[in-house]
């Protein structure tokens, strides 16, 4: 099987799938982006590693990087290996004592250990003639179509800041009168922007 290194190319809010948000993975070497509907909490989770913001007790995705360190395993690489029936699948590579060994996990997961790891990211070279999309222009990183076979038209997912982010989550929270989540967002907002008002 072949398989092609991949960037994050960045995290959006995906409006066709209800709130889940779209992970998009860009070729290294081309024009091809990989759009995947992730979770509100991983999305969270590759989001503060890649704004490096240390939250103040491990999460679930350092949990495992340092479960890894423990037992002095090397994450190698991820790859996403397959596309069925719409879902993808992936697989944390490691080494350890010198044999090699992998975890099955789900993209999201997977990328999200990638991010703590420091491991590169692989796709097959057949999921991403099935899924992939390519970029109308191949320098322009911050646009790609939805891939989403089920909406009746493609969206642009722009890929967005964890403070866009954030923002969007508050106006949300107040808009549907939820208070309490609004202010944990607003302490989070402070944060990110170091204002301590």
């Amino acid at each position: 099987m072949e398989f092609v290194q991949v960037d994050i190319i960045g995290l959006s809010t995906s409006p066709s799938s209800g709130g889940a948000y779209a992970l998009v993975l860009g070729e290294v070497d081309g024009n091809r982006r990989l759009p995947i509907i992730i979770g509100a909490f991983e999305a969270q989770a590759i989001a503060l590693e890649l704004e490096k913001i240390q939250p103040p007790r491990p999460m679930t995705h350092d949990l495992i990087r340092n479960l890894f360190d423990a037992v002095s395993a090397d994450i190698t690489e991820v790859v996403i290996d397959e596309l069925r029936e719409g879902t993808f699948f992936a697989k944390i590579k490691y080494e350890i004592d010198g044999k090699a060994g992998h975890l099955d996990a789900r993209p999201s997961d997977a990328v999200a250990v990638s991010v703590r790891a420091g491991a590169p990211i692989f796709v097959a070279d057949s999921v991403l003639e099935e899924a992939g999309i390519p970029a109308e222009d191949p320098d322009d990183l911050a646009t790609v179509s939805s891939a989403d076979p089920e909406a009746e038209e493609s969206v642009d997912v722009e890929p967005k800041s964890l403070l866009q982010t954030k923002e969007e989550l508050l106006d949300a929270a107040i808009a549907d009168e939820d208070y309490e989540k609004a202010a944990l967002l607003r302490d989070e907002i402070n944060k990110l922007t170091g204002n301590q008002n």
